[in-house]
């Protein structure tokens, strides 16, 4: 019982410092002091960009946060603007200085539509993110974003990378989620995928375990369905 509490008291101290709540958008107040290639791509002007791109703008410029003109496009939801900056040659794996991705950027906010279109255009599911050292998918699992978890996992997203709280995307979707459809949905896919069943938490719980403990009947029905101990 002790090591159930103690993975209980991990994950509800993580619900305040988890990679959904970690990422930063630009404020009302950076956003007002953007110019060039920033201003532009926050506000999906592909006129404005088309310009400043073929002024030779720097592509890859960062603000305070270190956020690119991509980046910003992304926290903005302008798939267009992204496809622009993109095909003029954006680097689509950087890292803010919260190490976020675009690709991470887009699956936190459940983002699906930009979230394609950085893919389509070659953006990585595999990149380790944000000060967890985990992936877009772990942030999409733990968010219960069951479509954006659906389209890493077809673009071939590590299912069982281990973050530094050593938790995989199944056992995320468990222990940050809330046992809803959307996170049963989450843990669907990731065992219809072939993720691990039973890779442990620090604490030596398995998913089924964690579920169990949790009073999360239809997780638990999923899991044992799939051979889960």
């Amino acid at each position: 019982m002790r090591r159930y509490r103690t993975s209980l008291a991990l994950a509800a101290a993580c619900l305040l410092a988890s990679p959904g709540w970690a990422q930063v958008p630009p404020s009302a107040a950076q956003i007002s002091r953007y110019t060039g290639l920033h201003a532009a791509a926050q506000r999906g002007d592909l006129a404005q960009l088309q310009q400043l791109l073929g002024q030779k703008a720097e592509l890859n410029s960062r603000d305070a946060q270190g956020r690119t003109p991509l980046h910003v496009a992304t926290f903005a939801r302008q798939p267009q603007a992204v496809r622009l900056l993109a095909g003029a040659g954006a680097d689509l794996g950087l890292l803010e200085n919260d190490r976020y991705d675009a690709v991470t950027i887009a699956a936190v906010a459940d983002d699906e539509a930009t979230l394609a279109t950085l893919l389509a255009l070659g953006a990585s599911a595999q990149l380790t993110t944000s000060r967890y050292d985990g992936t877009a998918l772990i942030a999409a699992a733990h968010l219960g974003h069951d479509g954006v978890v659906r389209q890493l996992i077809a673009a071939s997203a590590p299912l069982d990378h281990v973050n530094n709280l050593h938790w995989t995307a199944l056992i995320e979707s468990i222990v940050l989620g809330d046992g809803g459809p959307r996170h049963q949905r989450t843990l669907a896919a990731l065992v219809q995928a072939g993720a691990n069943l039973q890779l442990s938490d620090r604490a030596g719980n398995t998913p089924l375990q964690l579920a169990r403990a949790r009073g999360y009947r239809e997780m638990v029905r999923m899991l044992e369905s799939a051979g889960a101990k």
